[in-house]
This record gives C-alpha cells, sequence and structure tokens, in this order.
C-alpha cells in the first residue's frame, strides 16, 4: 500500500502478549502513531503481568489482557474484540490464535509479517521483512509493520528513546524500603546500584559469584547495592548476597509497578538481557547490560533504549557466537569491568 493512511479517530490495536522486555520495546511505535495521529486510540493487546508497565505510557488509552480473553469461549473471544470496533490491528508478536480472532472479529486492516504461513490466512496486510537476521535493533524491527502508515525509513535508536519522554511509573514504595533509600549516607558521588541477578531464563546469564564480587567491589568503595528479582529468584540468590554495609536484598519485595518507581530512585542498573534492564534504559537511568555477541541474542538487536544505556560483551569476535553456537563467553566478563564501567563516569567528572 503506498499512500498513507490517516489514522485519527480509528482504533489502533498493538498486539504484543510476550514478556516485559519486549512490550518494553514495543511503546516506541504506540508513542510514534499517537504523536503522528494524536486522535487515534490505541489499545495494548498484553499479559496481566504487564499491565503496570502499560499504564506508565500516557500515549496508551486502553489495555486489554490476553489472558483474560483466552480463558472465554471462543465465540466471547470474537465479541470481546469486536467491541473495540478497531479499525487496524497489529500482530507485533505473531500468535495463530489471536491472528484468527482478529480476522473473524472482521477487523478491516490486520497486519502481520509475511514469514508466519498463517498470516496468508488471517492478515490482509503481510510486511516482508525477517528479524532473526536483521542487522536493526528489535524496536526498530516494530516499526516495519507500520509502512502502510507513514513510516520511510526506520527510525535511530536515539529518536526511539526520545518518544519514551512521557514514560513514567505511577507506583509508589513500600515504607521499609524508601526508609532504606532516605536513610543511605553515600559520599558525593558515589551511586545507588542495582543488581538484577537473574532473567527468569530470557537470557544467557552471567554468574552469580561474579555478581557477588561486584556487589562486594561496590560496598566496599563506598557506593550501595540492591538486588531485586522475584521471590523465587531470591531464593536461589540470597545465599550468595554480601552481607556488607549498604548491602540491601530487595527481591521478593516489589511488584513491577513499585519496582519501576524503585529504579526511578536508582543511578544504575546492572542486569543481562531481561526486562528491567529495559525499564531503566526508558526511565533515564544508566542501564548496563551483559551481553552474548551470538546472533539473534546480541546487544545490536536488544541492548535498552535510552541516552545512558552502555553494553559489555566479553568478546566481540568470539568465534563460537560467530558460528551461531553456544558459548558461555558472557560468563568470562570479569566483576572488575562491570565495575570499572560503572565507576568510570564518576572519574570522568572528578
Amino acid at each position: 500500500m503506498s499512500k498513507t493512511i490517516n489514522l485519527n479517530n480509528k482504533t489502533v490495536v498493538i498486539s504484543r502478549t510476550d514478556s516485559i522486555g519486549d512490550v518494553v520495546l514495543t511503546l516506541p511505535m504506540c508513542a510514534w502513531l499517537k504523536q503522528q495521529f494524536p486522535e487515534c486510540k490505541i489499545v495494548f493487546l498484553g499479559q496481566s503481568y504487564t499491565r503496570p508497565v502499560l499504564e506508565s505510557a500516557p500515549f496508551i488509552d486502553e489495555i486489554l489482557e490476553w489472558n483474560k480473553i483466552e480463558a472465554l469461549p471462543v465465540q466471547s473471544r470474537v465479541e470481546e474484540l469486536k467491541k473495540l470496533e478497531a479499525n487496524v490491528f497489529i500482530h507485533v508478536f505473531p500468535n495463530k490464535e489471536i491472528a484468527k480472532l482478529a480476522k473473524k472479529a472482521k477487523i478491516p486492516f490486520r497486519i502481520g509479517t509475511s514469514h508466519r504461513s498463517y498470516h496468508f490466512l488471517s492478515c490482509n496486510i503481510k510486511p516482508n521483512f525477517t528479524r532473526r537476521k536483521s542487522e536493526f535493533h528489535e524496536a526498530q524491527l516494530n516499526f516495519e509493520l507500520l509502512r502502510s502508515y507513514g513510516i520511510k525509513e526506520l527510525p535511530s535508536l536515539k529518536e526511539l528513546s526520545a518518544l519514551m519522554a512521557d514514560f513514567h511509573p505511577k507506583g509508589t514504595l513500600p515504607q521499609d524500603i524508601q526508609r532504606s533509600i532516605e536513610g543511605l549516607n553515600l559520599e558525593q558521588g558515589k551511586k545507588k546500584v542495582i543488581l538484577h541477578a537473574r532473567s527468569q531464563g530470557s537470557a544467557v546469564e552471567w554468574d552469580i559469584e561474579k555478581f557477588s564480587r561486584l556487589a562486594k567491589l561496590l560496598a566496599d568503595n563506598g557506593h550501595a547495592v540492591f538486588y531485586t528479582g522475584t521471590n523465587e529468584e531470591g531464593v536461589n540468590i540470597r545465599g550468595s548476597i554480601p552481607t556488607a554495609q549498604n548491602v540491601f536484598d530487595v527481591t521478593g519485595k516489589l511488584t513491577l509497578a513499585e519496582l519501576q518507581s524503585f529504579i526511578l530512585q536508582m543511578d544504575t542498573l546492572v542486569a543481562c538481557s531481561t526486562g528491567p534492564l529495559h525499564l531503566a534504559g526508558i526511565l533515564g537511568i544508566e542501564a548496563i547490560g551483559l551481553f552474548s555477541p551470538r546472533r539473534p541474542i546480541h546487544p545490536g538487536r536488544w541492548m535498552p533504549l535510552g541516552e545512558a544505556t552502555k553494553v559489555i560483551v566479553h568478546d566481540e569476535d568470539c568465534e563460537l557466537c560467530a558460528k551461531g553456537e553456544d558459548c558461555d563467553c558472557i560468563t568470562k566478563i570479569t566483576a572488575e569491568k562491570v565495575y570499572d564501567t560503572i565507576t568510570s563516569n564518576i572519574e570522568e567528572l572528578a
């Protein structure tokens, strides 16, 4: 379709029903649509647990929870989509069942990549692009789905980051955790650092012992360290958390809404490729990502957005990663290298 379609006064459904990080990297396209078509209505179809992230995005007008719709009988699912009176349905994360429902709901424009065979039966706009072998970032690739609506060139990472300027969490922190932050007596230039040591299997992970080494380096040099994660992750890592002054374990103590507000009060977050890393990036704090250079999980595809983002790999030219083979080179990143990355800008300002 060569002619740009005007979406003002139209309802657009963005479907991304996977994890937090993926949702975060989909938000810039929502912001762009609202920027280009201020009178359009943006409906986001996601999972219930990502709702706090979506509620922090003022350019999203309505949130649908797929897990709740999925629990309904098939015809009731169709009726839920019909109620939206949507004009456009964009399958950012392909899902065969959702694609069939959007067609049954007779949504006029249904957009999905041509690289999913079932989209040939369910979608009537099928952009031809591939994610796995692309040189572009995941958030940039999402814009391939908007070619019919005015996108001529994919936006830069800087432009994508700028689109997230209005993202702001609404949660407040539990009083005991807020008191812990306010009670810190750090010297000037010292940082409050989050270590999000696990990723619920979404990424190749760094050794927990190296997170411990990093925590001790930070604490011994006057910085404050906060471990975050789910309660289950906390059970698995608490034995390795150093018992040192200004090292705090808040695993299992924060909801997702609270975690976002917590991140806003910190200076740095260190993690592998996982949701909180992406949240830190768009919230504007220093987000340091530990990555493997292997495609398709390399930082060029999955680094967090944000002006203060930094990524670390052990060896950009790793032979095993270049061949696409399983590799543990991420575990060779030293705690000292990460510490130097965290403190380098402090030294530059001194």
